[in-house]
């Protein structure tokens, strides 16, 4: 005989436990629905938004901008095509670059008072 039978009857523990209810579905499904509501409203949104703003930059783009592109480069931009930008860095020194490529576009003379 097992000392453990003679402080808990195996018998009546079983008896005493009643079976677990089976989770509805509705509880089943809540998580992981919350849980994408969640993930879309805290990551998806806010990406698809700062993409439209960037697109937006890109389409108001215009000849004599000041550029900042991602790599950090800083000029001003001498021509657009439809994929690319040449950018005007120091005189007669140009780059061209990928329009997605441009990071920002500075306020009018920040190159010139750097």
């Amino acid at each position: 005989m097992n000392p453990i039978d003679l402080l808990i009857p195996v018998a009546h523990a079983q008896a005493a436990a009643p079976a677990p209810a089976a989770p509805g579905l509705l509880s089943t499904l809540l998580f992981p629905i919350l849980l994408i509501a969640i993930m879309y409203f805290l990551m998806i949104r806010p990406q698809i938004k700062r993409q439209k703003e960037h697109k937006a930059m890109l389409d108001k783009l215009a000849r004599g901008d000041e550029v900042i592109t991602n790599g950090g480069i800083a000029g001003t931009v001498a021509a657009i095509g439809e994929a690319f930008v040449t950018v005007e860095v120091a005189d007669g020194v140009q780059l061209r670059v990928q329009k997605g490529a441009i990071a920002s576009v500075l306020p009018k003379g920040t190159l010139k008072s750097a």
